[in-house]
Protein backbone atom coordinates (compact mmCIF):
# COMPACT_ATOMS: atom_id res chain seq x y z
CA UNK A 1 0.00 0.00 0.00
CA UNK A 2 2.80 2.11 0.89
CA UNK A 3 4.46 2.09 -2.25
CA UNK A 4 1.44 2.14 -4.32
CA UNK A 5 0.64 5.37 -2.34
CA UNK A 6 4.42 6.86 -3.37
CA UNK A 7 3.74 5.95 -7.10
CA UNK A 8 0.22 7.86 -7.00
CA UNK A 9 2.25 10.83 -5.35
CA UNK A 10 5.05 10.63 -8.39
CA UNK A 11 2.19 10.72 -10.86
CA UNK A 12 0.36 13.18 -9.29
CA UNK A 13 3.35 15.23 -8.98
CA UNK A 14 4.21 14.58 -13.05
CA UNK A 15 0.94 15.77 -14.26
CA UNK A 16 0.94 19.12 -12.10
CA UNK A 17 3.95 19.80 -13.74
CA UNK A 18 2.76 19.23 -16.94
CA UNK A 19 -0.12 21.15 -16.22
CA UNK A 20 2.55 24.23 -15.09
CA UNK A 21 4.44 23.87 -18.52
CA UNK A 22 5.90 25.73 -19.74
CA UNK A 23 7.09 28.01 -16.32
CA UNK A 24 9.93 29.04 -18.54
CA UNK A 25 11.33 30.00 -21.55
CA UNK A 26 11.59 27.34 -23.69
CA UNK A 27 14.26 26.76 -26.63
CA UNK A 28 13.91 25.39 -30.07
CA UNK A 29 17.25 24.22 -31.43
CA UNK A 30 17.14 24.62 -35.44
CA UNK A 31 20.51 22.67 -36.62
CA UNK A 32 20.82 24.88 -39.56
CA UNK A 33 22.40 28.41 -40.13
CA UNK A 34 20.51 31.22 -39.87
CA UNK A 35 18.71 33.32 -42.76
CA UNK A 36 17.17 29.73 -44.36
CA UNK A 37 14.10 28.09 -44.39
CA UNK A 38 14.28 26.40 -40.91
CA UNK A 39 15.09 29.26 -39.14
CA UNK A 40 11.91 31.15 -40.62
CA UNK A 41 9.62 28.15 -40.12
CA UNK A 42 10.98 27.95 -36.01
CA UNK A 43 10.74 31.95 -35.68
CA UNK A 44 6.73 31.46 -37.37
CA UNK A 45 6.11 28.97 -34.72
CA UNK A 46 8.03 30.22 -31.67
CA UNK A 47 5.91 33.80 -32.15
CA UNK A 48 3.13 31.71 -31.87
CA UNK A 49 3.93 29.68 -29.19
CA UNK A 50 5.22 32.42 -26.81
CA UNK A 51 2.36 34.25 -27.50
CA UNK A 52 -0.21 31.49 -26.80
CA UNK A 53 1.32 29.68 -23.99
CA UNK A 54 2.66 33.18 -22.07
CA UNK A 55 6.45 31.79 -22.04
CA UNK A 56 9.33 32.72 -24.59
CA UNK A 57 10.43 30.20 -27.48
CA UNK A 58 13.60 30.87 -28.66
CA UNK A 59 15.41 29.93 -31.73
CA UNK A 60 18.66 28.42 -31.21
CA UNK A 61 20.88 27.95 -34.19
CA UNK A 62 23.00 25.34 -33.61
CA UNK A 63 24.86 24.33 -37.51
CA UNK A 64 27.19 22.31 -38.07
CA UNK A 65 28.62 18.67 -38.46
CA UNK A 66 25.67 18.25 -40.98
CA UNK A 67 23.05 19.30 -38.51
CA UNK A 68 24.48 16.49 -36.75
CA UNK A 69 25.66 19.16 -33.70
CA UNK A 70 22.83 20.76 -32.80
CA UNK A 71 20.94 17.64 -33.45
CA UNK A 72 22.39 15.20 -30.93
CA UNK A 73 22.48 18.56 -27.98
CA UNK A 74 18.42 17.91 -28.49
CA UNK A 75 18.32 14.25 -28.03
CA UNK A 76 20.44 14.69 -25.08
CA UNK A 77 18.94 17.26 -23.41
CA UNK A 78 16.57 16.54 -20.71
CA UNK A 79 12.63 15.07 -21.60
CA UNK A 80 11.09 18.30 -19.16
CA UNK A 81 10.09 20.20 -22.41
CA UNK A 82 12.43 23.02 -22.37
CA UNK A 83 14.78 21.69 -25.27
CA UNK A 84 12.43 21.23 -28.91
CA UNK A 85 14.20 20.32 -31.72
CA UNK A 86 12.78 22.07 -35.17
CA UNK A 87 14.70 20.08 -38.49
CA UNK A 88 13.48 17.44 -40.93
CA UNK A 89 14.28 14.92 -43.68
CA UNK A 90 18.10 15.69 -43.96
CA UNK A 91 18.33 15.12 -40.24
CA UNK A 92 16.10 12.30 -39.67
CA UNK A 93 15.94 10.29 -42.75
CA UNK A 94 19.21 11.01 -44.94
CA UNK A 95 21.72 11.11 -42.13
CA UNK A 96 20.93 7.56 -40.63
CA UNK A 97 21.92 6.65 -44.45
CA UNK A 98 24.93 8.48 -45.04
CA UNK A 99 26.59 7.92 -41.51
CA UNK A 100 25.65 4.18 -41.19
CA UNK A 101 25.18 3.25 -37.92
CA UNK A 102 27.86 5.95 -36.59
CA UNK A 103 25.38 8.74 -36.24
CA UNK A 104 25.38 10.03 -32.19
CA UNK A 105 21.15 9.79 -32.30
CA UNK A 106 18.72 7.66 -33.65
CA UNK A 107 15.62 9.82 -35.01
CA UNK A 108 13.03 7.09 -34.25
CA UNK A 109 14.79 5.79 -30.80
CA UNK A 110 15.83 9.38 -28.86
CA UNK A 111 12.63 11.80 -30.30
CA UNK A 112 9.52 12.45 -29.92
CA UNK A 113 7.57 13.90 -32.82
CA UNK A 114 5.05 16.69 -31.98
CA UNK A 115 3.82 17.57 -35.49
CA UNK A 116 4.77 18.15 -39.42
CA UNK A 117 5.56 21.88 -39.79
CA UNK A 118 5.61 22.91 -43.15
CA UNK A 119 6.94 21.41 -46.64
CA UNK A 120 8.18 22.88 -49.85
CA UNK A 121 9.61 21.85 -53.13
CA UNK A 122 13.62 22.96 -54.00
CA UNK A 123 14.27 24.59 -57.37
CA UNK A 124 17.28 23.75 -59.65
CA UNK A 125 19.13 27.36 -59.56
CA UNK A 126 21.39 28.82 -62.16
CA UNK A 127 22.95 32.44 -62.49
CA UNK A 128 21.13 34.93 -64.45
CA UNK A 129 24.43 35.41 -66.12
CA UNK A 130 24.97 31.76 -67.13
CA UNK A 131 24.13 30.97 -70.61
CA UNK A 132 21.06 28.60 -69.80
CA UNK A 133 17.24 29.05 -70.10
CA UNK A 134 16.06 25.34 -69.47
CA UNK A 135 17.03 22.34 -67.33
CA UNK A 136 17.45 20.86 -70.97
CA UNK A 137 19.97 23.49 -71.96
CA UNK A 138 22.13 23.07 -68.57
CA UNK A 139 22.00 19.52 -69.47
CA UNK A 140 23.41 19.70 -72.53
CA UNK A 141 25.90 22.55 -71.46
CA UNK A 142 27.39 20.18 -68.92
CA UNK A 143 27.57 17.28 -71.05
CA UNK A 144 29.56 19.34 -73.65
CA UNK A 145 31.67 19.97 -70.09
CA UNK A 146 32.13 16.51 -68.17
CA UNK A 147 33.51 16.94 -64.94
CA UNK A 148 34.55 20.66 -65.63
CA UNK A 149 31.26 22.16 -63.74
CA UNK A 150 30.19 22.33 -60.19
CA UNK A 151 27.54 22.50 -57.96
CA UNK A 152 26.94 23.77 -54.38
CA UNK A 153 24.81 22.18 -51.68
CA UNK A 154 23.77 23.55 -47.76
CA UNK A 155 26.02 20.35 -46.68
CA UNK A 156 27.01 16.63 -47.43
CA UNK A 157 24.27 14.36 -46.91
CA UNK A 158 21.24 16.59 -46.96
CA UNK A 159 18.28 16.62 -48.86
CA UNK A 160 19.64 19.28 -51.42
CA UNK A 161 23.00 16.93 -51.97
CA UNK A 162 21.01 13.81 -52.03
CA UNK A 163 18.59 15.88 -55.08
CA UNK A 164 21.31 17.22 -57.19
CA UNK A 165 22.81 13.55 -57.19
CA UNK A 166 19.60 11.75 -57.51
CA UNK A 167 19.20 14.77 -60.45
CA UNK A 168 22.59 13.93 -62.14
CA UNK A 169 21.53 10.15 -62.41
CA UNK A 170 18.65 10.65 -63.81
CA UNK A 171 19.98 13.34 -66.70
CA UNK A 172 23.50 11.87 -67.12
CA UNK A 173 25.39 15.34 -65.97
CA UNK A 174 29.06 15.13 -64.66
CA UNK A 175 29.14 17.66 -61.88
CA UNK A 176 31.02 18.21 -58.66
CA UNK A 177 29.97 18.85 -55.54
CA UNK A 178 30.83 21.38 -53.10
CA UNK A 179 29.26 21.17 -50.03
CA UNK A 180 29.03 24.70 -47.43
CA UNK A 181 28.07 25.70 -44.36
CA UNK A 182 24.34 26.30 -45.58
CA UNK A 183 22.76 27.79 -48.61
CA UNK A 184 23.73 31.34 -47.27
CA UNK A 185 27.50 30.88 -47.53
CA UNK A 186 27.13 29.13 -51.14
CA UNK A 187 24.72 31.87 -52.48
CA UNK A 188 28.00 34.00 -53.49
CA UNK A 189 29.82 31.48 -55.76
CA UNK A 190 26.35 30.59 -57.43
CA UNK A 191 25.56 34.43 -57.85
CA UNK A 192 29.20 34.76 -59.23
CA UNK A 193 29.30 31.37 -61.37
CA UNK A 194 32.14 29.98 -59.52
CA UNK A 195 29.45 27.18 -59.32
CA UNK A 196 26.75 26.41 -61.90
CA UNK A 197 23.83 25.25 -60.01
CA UNK A 198 22.27 24.58 -56.92
CA UNK A 199 19.20 23.02 -55.47
CA UNK A 200 17.29 25.37 -52.97
CA UNK A 201 14.52 26.57 -51.31
CA UNK A 202 13.29 29.92 -51.75
CA UNK A 203 13.71 30.99 -48.00
CA UNK A 204 17.33 31.71 -48.69
CA UNK A 205 17.46 32.90 -52.41
CA UNK A 206 13.49 34.52 -52.88
CA UNK A 207 15.25 38.22 -53.26
CA UNK A 208 17.82 37.03 -55.89
CA UNK A 209 15.07 35.41 -58.34
CA UNK A 210 12.45 38.44 -58.07
CA UNK A 211 15.75 40.73 -58.20
CA UNK A 212 16.72 38.91 -61.89
CA UNK A 213 19.98 37.42 -60.78
CA UNK A 214 19.20 34.00 -60.30
CA UNK A 215 16.67 31.64 -62.46
CA UNK A 216 14.96 28.83 -61.66
CA UNK A 217 14.97 25.63 -64.14
CA UNK A 218 12.78 23.60 -62.20
CA UNK A 219 10.58 22.56 -59.22
CA UNK A 220 11.59 19.39 -57.61
CA UNK A 221 7.70 18.85 -56.75
CA UNK A 222 5.56 16.14 -58.39
CA UNK A 223 3.15 19.05 -59.38
CA UNK A 224 4.33 22.91 -59.84
CA UNK A 225 4.57 24.52 -57.16
CA UNK A 226 1.53 27.67 -56.57
CA UNK A 227 4.79 29.81 -55.28
CA UNK A 228 6.40 29.86 -59.26
CA UNK A 229 3.90 27.90 -61.14
CA UNK A 230 5.63 29.15 -64.35
CA UNK A 231 8.74 26.88 -63.59
CA UNK A 232 8.15 22.92 -64.95
CA UNK A 233 8.75 20.35 -62.70
CA UNK A 234 11.99 18.09 -63.12
CA UNK A 235 9.29 15.19 -63.37
CA UNK A 236 7.53 17.17 -66.75
CA UNK A 237 10.96 17.75 -68.04
CA UNK A 238 11.54 14.03 -68.91
CA UNK A 239 12.63 12.55 -65.44
CA UNK A 240 8.97 11.11 -64.56
CA UNK A 241 8.70 9.49 -60.78
CA UNK A 242 11.29 12.22 -59.76
CA UNK A 243 10.67 13.85 -56.66
CA UNK A 244 11.86 15.65 -53.29
CA UNK A 245 9.45 17.15 -51.02
CA UNK A 246 11.49 18.93 -48.36
CA UNK A 247 9.90 19.24 -45.07
CA UNK A 248 10.17 20.30 -41.67
CA UNK A 249 8.83 18.72 -38.00
CA UNK A 250 8.91 19.95 -34.48
CA UNK A 251 10.20 17.21 -31.74
CA UNK A 252 11.09 17.62 -28.09
CA UNK A 253 13.41 14.56 -26.86
CA UNK A 254 12.53 10.88 -26.13
CA UNK A 255 10.31 10.35 -22.58
CA UNK A 256 8.72 14.14 -22.62
CA UNK A 257 5.49 13.93 -20.46
CA UNK A 258 2.55 13.01 -22.90
CA UNK A 259 0.70 16.07 -21.25
CA UNK A 260 3.68 18.28 -22.64
CA UNK A 261 3.24 16.78 -25.97
CA UNK A 262 -0.02 16.78 -26.20
CA UNK A 263 -0.46 21.09 -25.04
CA UNK A 264 2.67 21.38 -28.13
CA UNK A 265 0.81 19.38 -30.41
CA UNK A 266 -2.79 21.09 -29.40
CA UNK A 267 -1.14 24.64 -29.59
CA UNK A 268 1.03 24.35 -32.77
CA UNK A 269 -1.41 22.66 -35.17
CA UNK A 270 -3.87 25.11 -34.12
CA UNK A 271 -1.70 27.83 -35.88
CA UNK A 272 -0.14 26.14 -38.42
CA UNK A 273 -3.92 25.62 -39.50
CA UNK A 274 -4.75 29.14 -39.53
CA UNK A 275 -4.56 31.88 -42.24
CA UNK A 276 -2.16 33.63 -40.70
CA UNK A 277 0.29 30.49 -40.73
CA UNK A 278 -0.27 30.18 -43.97
CA UNK A 279 0.47 33.97 -45.19
CA UNK A 280 4.00 34.18 -43.38
CA UNK A 281 5.00 30.74 -44.29
CA UNK A 282 4.15 31.69 -48.35
CA UNK A 283 6.93 34.33 -48.31
CA UNK A 284 9.31 32.16 -47.36
CA UNK A 285 7.75 29.14 -50.20
CA UNK A 286 6.58 27.01 -47.33
CA UNK A 287 3.61 25.54 -47.28
CA UNK A 288 1.85 24.94 -43.42
CA UNK A 289 1.45 21.13 -43.26
CA UNK A 290 0.15 19.96 -39.68
CA UNK A 291 0.33 16.10 -38.79
CA UNK A 292 0.19 13.99 -35.73
CA UNK A 293 3.24 13.01 -34.60
CA UNK A 294 2.88 9.16 -35.64
CA UNK A 295 2.54 11.05 -39.11
CA UNK A 296 6.08 12.09 -38.74
CA UNK A 297 7.69 9.24 -37.27
CA UNK A 298 5.67 7.00 -40.31
CA UNK A 299 7.18 9.67 -42.71
CA UNK A 300 11.04 9.18 -41.57
CA UNK A 301 10.83 5.32 -41.49
CA UNK A 302 9.44 5.28 -45.23
CA UNK A 303 12.20 7.69 -46.21
CA UNK A 304 14.87 5.75 -44.76
CA UNK A 305 13.40 2.85 -46.79
CA UNK A 306 12.88 4.66 -50.01
CA UNK A 307 15.95 6.92 -50.18
CA UNK A 308 18.49 4.07 -49.28
CA UNK A 309 19.31 3.05 -53.34
CA UNK A 310 19.87 6.40 -54.12
CA UNK A 311 21.99 7.18 -51.34
CA UNK A 312 23.95 4.03 -52.05
CA UNK A 313 24.18 4.87 -55.96
CA UNK A 314 25.71 8.78 -55.38
CA UNK A 315 28.31 6.98 -52.83
CA UNK A 316 27.10 9.96 -50.42
CA UNK A 317 29.56 9.85 -46.70
CA UNK A 318 29.77 12.66 -44.72
CA UNK A 319 32.75 14.86 -44.99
Amino acid sequence: MHRFALLLLFALAGSAFAQAWPAKAVRVIVPFPPGGGAEAAARFLCGHLSQALGQSFVVDNRPGGNTVIGTEAAAKSAPDGYTLLLTGGSTMSIQPLVFAGKLPYDPLGDFAPVTQVSHFPFFVLVPASLNVGTLAELVAYAKARPGQLSYASNGSGTMAHLGMEMLKQATGMDLLHVPYKGFGPALPDLLSGRVTVMMADLAPVGAQLRAGSLRALAATSLQRSSFLPEVPTVAELGSPGYEIDVWFGLFAPAKTPAEILAKLHAEATRYLGSPEAKEAFAKVGHEPAPSTGEAVRARIAAEQKSFAAAVKAANLKSE
